[in-house]
């Protein structure tokens, strides 16, 4: 079946289609990145090169890699590194945030929001902890509202948080924002500084392998008690060895966990792909594709879950046909009974008419 609808490009790409073309070469269909992202050439190279280089006993200097990984977020996010925390878990960095609020203090949260996001605060019996649906957080923000914390963009269906009705609501009340990019930093431009709080996993939409995430927190250090502070937390690391560390950093990498050395080496490469294709760029590509996906759908009367903005459709009833279609060499995911596509930068228009035509036959 042929659907003839506009491609994702109106000028012309030659730089974008050689950089993708360059680092990714699917054997599949894969339409799975709000699950895991691929990985570029570049970055598994990177990761040969490390590994070997340690097999050998000549280990590369993966501590730089965290460095530059962290500024490559930084600037991507449009905030300075010294507000970047680089650690491996959204889940660790909201218990962090979770264990900085005072007795009583009421916990925001989208319902059905991702639990990485919202089960650290359930877990502190003294937090005040109300979920409303995703459209109404901003409205729900009273007085008393301690924090707000909310994904950018649904792991489930792909919907977008209003983050600026959010944060003015927010700063009206006296209340902090915690956003987790994890299912829009590498598409979305997200401006981290607006916010108290950012976290992100890196192994999805950033193309990073897994044991990488970030914590975006403010000049300030967000009232943020350093927990889990080891070594890697000293304002001098290699002098902080022994005993208790004498003086933590001065800077949010007080918040760093000890790094997965070998995912860094990676994810400095993945991030730097990013910076050189443009996260604006990457926007366009993949919410074309996911209009086209939906278009098609429409064709199929089918309709998908409202996530205007989104490169995740979900769509209702089809979840099933999952382990079908994955035989068909055709990856996406089954949420909720909702088969849920999700279209980055190393997708085509052929890859959204070859799932069409799945869902047709």
């Amino acid at each position: 079946m042929d659907y003839d609808f506009a491609g994702p490009h109106s000028g012309p790409m030659e730089t974008f289609e050689t950089l993708v073309r360059a680092e990714f070469a699917p054997k599949n269909t894969y339409l799975n990145t709000a699950s895991t992202g691929l990985l570029p050439a570049r970055t598994v190279q990177a990761l040969r090169t490390a590994v070997e280089a340690a097999a050998a006993g000549q280990p590369t200097d993966m501590f730089a890699d965290v460095e530059a990984a962290r500024a490559a977020f930084a600037r991507l996010t449009h905030v300075p590194a010294r507000r970047v925390a680089a650690g491996a878990s959204v889940a660790v960095y909201t218990g962090l945030i979770a264990a900085s609020l005072p007795e009583g203090a009421e916990v925001l949260t989208a319902e059905g929001d991702f639990s990485s996001v919202v089960n650290p605060f359930h877990v502190r019996r003294d937090l005040k902890v109300r979920s409303v649906p995703l459209e109404q957080i901003a409205d729900a923000v009273r007085p008393g509202t301690a924090l707000v914390a909310v994904s950018a963009a649904q792991s489930a269906d792909g919907r977008v948080a209003d983050l600026s009705a959010i944060r003015a609501a927010a700063r009206e009340h006296g209340a902090r924002t915690y956003v987790d990019a994890s299912q829009a930093a590498g598409w979305f431009d997200l401006d981290a500084g607006a916010h108290d709080y950012v976290s992100a996993v890196a192994f999805k939409w950033l193309l990073c392998p897994r044991g990488v995430a970030f914590l975006v927190v403010p000049e300030d250090l967000g009232g943020l008690t350093p927990l889990f502070a080891g070594w890697v937390a000293g304002e001098r690391p290699w002098d902080s060895c022994y005993g208790p560390v004498e003086e933590l950093a001065h800077s949010a990498r007080r918040f760093d966990e000890s790094p997965a050395l070998f995912s860094y080496a990676g994810a400095r490469r993945s991030l730097e792909l990013l910076e050189e294709l443009g996260v604006s760029a990457v926007r366009a590509h993949d919410l074309a594709l996911a209009g086209r996906f939906r278009a098609g759908l429409a064709s199929l009367g089918r309709d998908p879950l409202p996530a205007p903005g989104s490169p995740i459709v979900s769509v209702p009833g089809l979840g099933d046909r999952q382990g079908e279609l994955s035989d068909a060499g055709i990856e996406v995911s089954n949420r909720a009974g909702n088969l849920r596509a999700a279209f980055h930068l190393y997708n085509t228009e052929d890859d959204v008419d070859r799932l069409l035509d799945a869902l047709a036959g």
